[in-house]
């Protein structure tokens, strides 16, 4: 049996024994008991079956500088020992009394570091009554594609319904590290919501703001501004933001939107246009204009996406619903029109993806950096797929339009997906734990749009996604870092909205 004590233990034993006189032997005894690592030993009896282990962590693909997949065995036992081998080479030997195994995120690090592109063998034993059990081994596939190392979510509880206690968070991927960006309760329990960056960087960076302090909020050389973008001529606000790759123009759809609670139990809230247009921002000169796909009013167009190249705006366009109408019966499907950068022009919108005709309405259209894949989501109507549990992800190949069902989803919703710097991570919002809360999946997607098993973003404590009640609301990766002080945010809600104007021409 290997004995693991570190040297603050150490220390406290020895000045235990010498200050606890004749008792500091039982108790040093005891100590060492309990800080003991437990390696099999004697006969080992081997498991056909398969372990359980929360959170799932087997047969995945993960970056090389992901945090450590901290994870429990879902076995009783009296003593757990995890060895991890390296296909190249290294490993690491991990035991546990509760079967939570925790590792060293240095010598983590370094094992990744070793098996860039290859394997990780996970061998898991277990003692109960005397005897040890060795159950089947699991891999790992380390990937020598990094994540961009920050990634950025809104935590809030479940409901919607309050703004009680809403942050934006910002949560290193290469550590166990967070930081709140903005919390609610310095500006007066006012919502905030909808930040987006342009090209997962931080140097374009806005959030929305409801209530009292309400505005749009721009990073600016560092600093924030606070804006009204809504004008007189605009029947509803501008929400679900994109930059363009420019940084010259931020596309937003402005909605009148309703919400219906409902009393069943597996379809508590529905949100649906009651109209919705888009509208292009001038950031520059700052001036709000119509985006011209649709001069009579017979559509509601909303959720845009810029191509990387920004030559073209995506958005998703359903019939203008009538005065009696069932939700039911919206149904949304992908667009795409033109963009003249320097002139400000669109031109007329083709058909990208017909949904309606399948019975189907899409939402979220997100296309890689690269821009050779568009993901979205498909579900049965509407166009806010967060409460819709047959909400699913689907790929489109940009070069020749053919859709397929991503290999990410469950039985359960995905939604609110975002694209890594380097088109290979997806990460996205699912609901597959408990059907209500959702928590970040990460999946490696191939240059045909083809994703990799997901895995749920690591956390230090491997109990924690049971225990934590809030969800995890529109996660977005991010290169750089954003340093927001609260007095800072303060400063910026207490000033007059800089007010927009909408563009004569």
């Amino acid at each position: 049996m290997n004995l693991l004590i570190s040297g603050f233990a150490i220390n406290g034993i020895f000045k235990l024994f010498m200050n606890l006189g004749n008792h500091s032997i039982y108790l040093i005894c005891l100590l060492f008991i309990c800080s003991c690592v437990s390696e099999p030993d004697g006969e080992v009896q081997t498991v056909p079956e398969a372990v359980t282990i929360y959170p799932d962590y087997t047969e995945v693909t993960i970056p090389i500088n992901i945090a450590p997949l901290n994870f429990m065995v879902e076995e009783e036992g009296d003593a757990y020992y995890l060895k991890v081998s390296g296909e190249k080479s290294g490993s690491l030997a991990v035991s546990s009394r509760d079967g939570k195994f925790r590792f060293s995120e240095k010598k983590w690090k370094n094992l990744l570091a070793e098996n860039a592109g290859v394997k990780l063998s996970y061998q898991i034993s277990v003692e109960k009554d005397g005897s040890w059990n060795q159950y089947p081994s699991f891999s790992n596939t380390v990937s020598t594609e990094k994540v961009d190392p920050f990634l950025y979510y809104r935590l809030l509880y479940p409901g919607y319904e309050s703004w009680t206690e809403i942050s934006i968070v910002k949560r290193s991927l290469e550590s166990f590290k967070e930081k709140a960006v903005i919390e609610n309760n310095v500006v007066g329990q006012n919502c905030v919501n909808c930040h987006a960056f342009n090209n997962q960087n931080a140097e374009n960076f806005m959030f929305h703001m409801r209530g009292n302090l309400g505005g749009t909020y721009f990073v600016e050389n560092g600093e924030l501004k606070k804006v009204n973008l809504k004008t007189k001529e605009m029947q509803n606000g501008a929400v679900y933001p994109r930059w363009h790759p420019s940084g010259k123009y931020v596309a937003f759809s402005s909605n009148k939107v309703v919400q219906q609670f409902h009393s069943m139990e597996n379809k508590k809230i529905e949100v649906s246009d009651l109209n919705s247009s888009l509208v292009l921002y001038d950031l520059d000169k700052n001036e709000m204009m119509p985006v011209p796909v649709d001069p009579e009013k017979q559509f509601m167009d909303t959720y845009p996406e810029w191509s990387p190249d920004g030559q073209f705006l995506y958005f998703c366009r359903a019939a203008q619903i009538e005065e009696n109408y069932d939700y039911r019966d919206i149904k949304y499907d992908l667009y795409r029109v033109a963009f003249d950068t320097e002139q400000r022009k669109f031109s007329e919108p083709e058909l990208v993806f017909d949904a309606v005709a399948i019975g189907k309405s899409v939402s979220f259209p997100r296309i890689s950096p690269a821009g050779n894949v568009l993901i979205f989501t498909l579900h049965n109507y509407g166009n806010f797929s967060i409460w819709h549990k047959e909400a699913d992800l689907y790929s489109i190949d940009l070069k020749n339009l053919e859709v397929e069902k991503c290999g990410n989803n469950s039985d359960f919703t995905e939604s609110y997906h975002s694209w890594s710097s380097n088109s290979k991570w997806l990460v996205f919002s699912s609901k597959r734990g408990d059907g209500l809360t959702a928590r970040p999946y990460i999946s490696l997607i191939d240059e045909n749009g083809a994703a990799s098993k997901p895995f749920v973003l690591p956390q230090e404590d491997p109990g924690f996604y049971r225990d934590f009640v809030k969800t995890f609301n529109i996660p977005e990766f991010a290169q750089t870092d954003i340093n927001l002080t609260p007095g800072e945010i303060r400063e910026a809600a207490g000033k007059k909205a800089i007010q927009a104007q909408w563009a004569t021409n």
